[in-house]
């Protein structure tokens, strides 16, 4: 209704300017007049469109944003729940690795909750997160693990999104380390600078005891699915994502351009 009265009274002031205007007798007036009536509606339009354009895009941003806190909190929780059932044999056990298990779970929890929905962190807090996630696990394991970390990092400070790779890390352990009674091995490497971020990791495993691990689960790939999806989020058109198993070896790398 109000929409109708003003395009009522906008239509009536228009009328009034252009008989005003035609009594004037004033030829090129006439023209300007009758010229810039017709280049409102097209400017109104654009205008609108853009506006529109915005709307959208922030919209798009939103669900984006939604959907890469959705794929975040996806992290971690079965690792959690086993390290708390850990933590409880260790307290009845009165392990004097108690108090170092429990420290670094919170740790943990903390950087995932908290720090976990930052756009980023450094370089330094995010391997300070995978090496507290692998002293967890060698913890929770009952035989040795041959486990290489190297780390290539042009300046520490650098911003980069975090809980990147901690799935390719945690697939390592589940399926990899935990298939094996002995002679396991996880190798993997996060190198960074200004022009971009690569991580690559090679860890062994038991196709065998794996392929009952996956049965009994149900399902498997959700971490993969996980990195995948959050690179296309977050570097669209700007990574690279390779896996490949040979044998008894499983292969993973990383490749984001920041350019």
């Amino acid at each position: 209704m109000k929409t109708l009265i003003k395009i009522s009274i906008a239509s009536g002031i228009y009328a009034a300017l252009l008989y005003a205007i035609y009594r004037l007798n004033n030829a090129d007036l006439l023209m300007v007049f009758v010229t810039l009536s017709l280049m409102i509606p097209i400017v109104y339009l654009i205008v609108d469109k853009y506006k529109q354009a915005q709307v959208n895009d922030h919209l798009q941003q939103e669900t984006l944003k939604a959907e890469l806190n959705l794929l975040k909190s996806q992290i971690n929780p079965h690792f959690f729940f086993n390290t708390l059932n850990n933590l409880y044999g260790l307290a009845i056990a009165k392990s004097d690795l108690t108090p170092e298990v429990i420290h670094k779970l919170a740790q943990m929890m903390r950087f995932t909750i908290y720090d976990g929905r930052k756009d980023s962190v450094s370089v330094t807090e995010e391997i300070a997160y995978l090496e507290n996630f692998i002293e967890l696990n060698q913890i929770r394991q009952q035989h040795q693990i041959d486990i290489r970390f190297e780390q290539h990092i042009a300046d520490p400070a650098q911003r980069i999104p975090p809980l990147l790779f901690i799935n390719l890390l945690e697939n390592a352990f589940k399926h990899g380390v935990e298939t094996l009674a002995s002679q396991a091995y996880i190798h993997f490497s996060l190198s960074t600078n200004q022009q971009g971020i690569s991580f690559s990791i090679e860890n062994n495993f038991d196709a065998q005891v794996l392929a009952k691990h996956k049965l009994k689960r149900g399902q498997g790939g959700l971490g993969t699915d996980n990195v995948r999806r959050r690179l296309a989020l977050l570097f669209p058109n700007k990574h690279q994502y390779q896996s490949s198993v040979d044998g008894d070896r499983y292969f993973a790398k990383v490749e984001i351009d920041l350019c």
